[in-house]
């Protein structure tokens, strides 16, 4: 028996498919760790010119629940700056907006609209989990997309939500708002991606996984791309494997998938090690000193031996990074 399409209109704007990258947060090597906002400028511009088809601020890569309202900001305004000097001035950028409260979160989404984000990116609350009912999710995310100047990307990740997990029925519900465009399937459910693709086409309401180790069975799936803190450190071969899927290569681009997947084991293990692993790989070539990945206090930077480790699992990608070309903007 065929599964009954959705019949809600197409979105008016929708975020474009591809592979994002999280951002992660660049900060001065002062107690007070500033944000470096100039070294933030450099990486933004090299994500982009590495090919990644849009950029996530302040999302969980991007450690938001340590920076404050006007950092949020600041950054957003550098990374709009940052995409038009390039002359991509449309280019997706994606905010967190996520707060513990409906008021707090449409706060976030008028700041980041000011700041020059085109999208938002949404946790559902989870400061007190039993209460979060169906109902409560619900009117959440109803909520704020109701009030957002910015169209809504669901960001399920259960691991960061004290356990709160959308599920496909919820999403679905979801979907029909006009102002909730995609989801970021950050629980890794595949069984979840496929339900939601089967009744939505992707103008109505785009699939994305939550890291690049399962990209190729998401594209498989119906969905349109990932978001993944992989992008920090290889940004030219995570994007170059969706790239290879919509080219119709897809023996070439399940071949990257496996190299991608076995690098981003490490990336899985904690935000400390992709930090300390984009500045092992890209510090240098970017200019920017090492101390700048480390985590905001009271979190610290990895003991050596996690380092070592680190390199030597995200290791099998650097060659194919290395050969890969930068992307021509024009």
């Amino acid at each position: 028996m065929p599964i009954t399409k959705s019949s809600i209109p197409p979105k008016k704007t929708m975020l474009p498919p591809g592979v994002y990258t999280p951002v992660i947060s660049l900060y001065k090597p002062s107690k007070t760790q500033e944000i470096d906002l100039e070294a933030m400028y450099t990486h933004c511009q090299y994500l982009v010119k590495s090919g990644q088809h849009g950029l996530v601020y302040q999302g969980t890569n991007g450690e938001a629940i340590l920076l404050s309202r006007s950092e949020k900001s600041s950054i957003l305004q550098t990374a709009r700056r940052a995409v038009t000097d390039l002359g991509v001035p449309d280019y997706p950028i994606v905010a967190g907006i996520s707060g513990q409260s409906t008021n707090e979160s449409i706060e976030l989404a008028n700041d980041a609209y000011q700041a020059g984000a085109s999208f938002a990116l949404l946790l559902p609350p989870s400061f007190w989990p039993k209460a979060v009912t169906e109902e409560v999710l619900v009117g959440f995310y109803t909520d704020v997309a109701d009030a957002s100047p910015l169209p809504i990307v669901v960001y399920n990740f259960p691991g960061v939500t004290a356990g709160v997990d959308l599920n496909s029925d919820d999403l679905a519900t979801l979907a029909a708002h006009p102002n909730i465009v995609a989801v970021k399937l950050t629980c890794g459910n595949v069984g979840k991606a496929v339900r939601l693709t089967s009744r939505f086409s992707p103008e109505q309401f785009s699939v994305y996984g939550g890291s690049s180790d399962f990209l190729f069975p998401t594209l498989e799936a119906g969905g349109v791309g990932c978001v993944t803190g992989m992008g920090n450190v290889f940004p030219k071969a995570t994007a170059k494997v969706y790239d290879l899927w919509v080219e119709g290569k897809k023996e070439e681009a399940r071949a990257l998938q496996e190299v991608v997947a076995n690098a981003e084991w490490a990336c899985k293990k904690s935000l400390a090690l992709t930090k300390f692993a984009a500045g092992h790989f890209l510090g240098e070539k970017l200019g920017v000193r090492p101390e700048a990945f480390w985590p905001r206090r009271p979190y610290l930077p990895p003991a050596e031996k996690q380092r070592e480790w680190t390199v030597g699992v995200m290791g099998v990608l650097e060659e194919e990074e290395n050969a890969i070309a930068e992307k021509s903007l024009k």
